[in-house]
């Protein structure tokens, strides 16, 4: 089968079946008593989510389509449909994903539209579904219109897109604990991805890999897994709520509210623009210097030659 051809195949569309049989399998084996939790009424919501998701992309993907388009009328190579091109579109594409989606959590704007992915309280397959009716606003997509100026054809990146998306979904799972050392060391996870939902102070704001975690080695943004330190899921200020209608608009109506509320040019962009918590002093960074400092206060206080608990 040729690039070409195979760009003809809708990844996506062939894996939902896939996806579907997965969670079956993992309820089953969380029923028996493998690591793992369920909740009918949030996986439900994660379900509704991502059939909302999936109506909100046809309904808006034609933009989007066109201003990619408009950039590759206008790239910088011809870049053909082979396997090397292939090879190195999904190496750029998973680049471009760990920067959206790092820009989706130091961003208020864009988290207001991945926030979404983040607020069950809950780590399993259906959690993986759970995603936004509002990514077009969040405007991270713009962080990939270089791969078009560059030159990689509209169906090349979307394939690896797509691609890209099949294979973070096994990694939302607590099934599967640690994965051989040479394979965390260089693709992500599932014991990585817990780390990135995770919302205890040490792993905020960490992972933000799509495929290959060695971005995140890259970058400074790699945390590993603690034993002692198991992940806490859900978002600082949980919702509370199964109505998929306020999971998807929540926090866009806490940007208009402190907007209104603003008093000064300043406190109006760290509402709009700043990173999430920026107004009340709980971002992740902050969060995080507060734990450490208790850390080593604690660990100051912890007498020679006895553990700290």
């Amino acid at each position: 089968m040729s690039v070409a051809d195979l760009l003809t195949v809708d990844p996506v569309a062939i894996a939902i079946p896939v996806f579907v049989l997965s969670i079956i399998i993992e309820l089953a084996l969380v029923r028996l008593g493998w690591r793992g939790d369920y909740d009918w009424r949030d996986t439900g919501t994660s379900l509704a989510m991502g059939l909302g998701n999936t109506i909100a992309g046809a309904l808006l993907a034609g933009s989007v389509t066109g201003l990619a388009l408009w950039c590759w009328q206008h790239r910088l190579f011809d870049i053909p449909l082979t396997w090397w091109s292939l090879a190195l579109c999904f190496v750029a594409d998973d680049l471009a994903y760990y920067w959206i989606h790092r820009a989706g959590h130091r961003i208020r704007w864009a988290w207001a539209a991945h926030v979404i992915h983040h607020s069950s309280q809950h780590y399993n397959l259906s959690t993986a579904l759970r995603q936004t009716w509002t990514g077009l606003f969040g405007l991270t997509f713009l962080i990939k219109l270089p791969l078009f100026l560059i030159g990689f054809p509209l169906a090349l990146v979307a394939f690896c897109g797509g691609v890209n998306l099949i294979y973070q979904f096994w990694i939302h799972t607590e099934v599967v604990g640690r994965m051989p050392r040479w394979f965390e060391a260089v693709m992500n996870t599932p014991s990585h991805h817990r780390v990135h939902h995770g919302t205890n102070p040490q792993y905020l704001d960490r992972n933000y890999a799509g495929v290959f975690i060695i971005w995140d080695r890259m970058f400074g943004t790699f945390q590993a897994e603690q034993a002692d330190d198991p992940p806490r899921y859900g978002i600082i200020r949980n919702l509370g709520t199964f109505n998929p209608l306020w999971v998807a608009v929540h926090e866009w109506v806490g940007i208009a509210r402190d907007l209104l509320r603003a008093r000064s040019p300043r406190a109006a962009w760290l509402a709009a623009f700043g990173p999430p918590g920026a107004l009340t002093g709980d971002t992740a960074d902050a969060l995080r210097a507060q734990w450490q400092q208790q850390q080593r206060q604690t660990l100051s206080q912890t007498p020679a030659g006895v553990p700290a608990e």
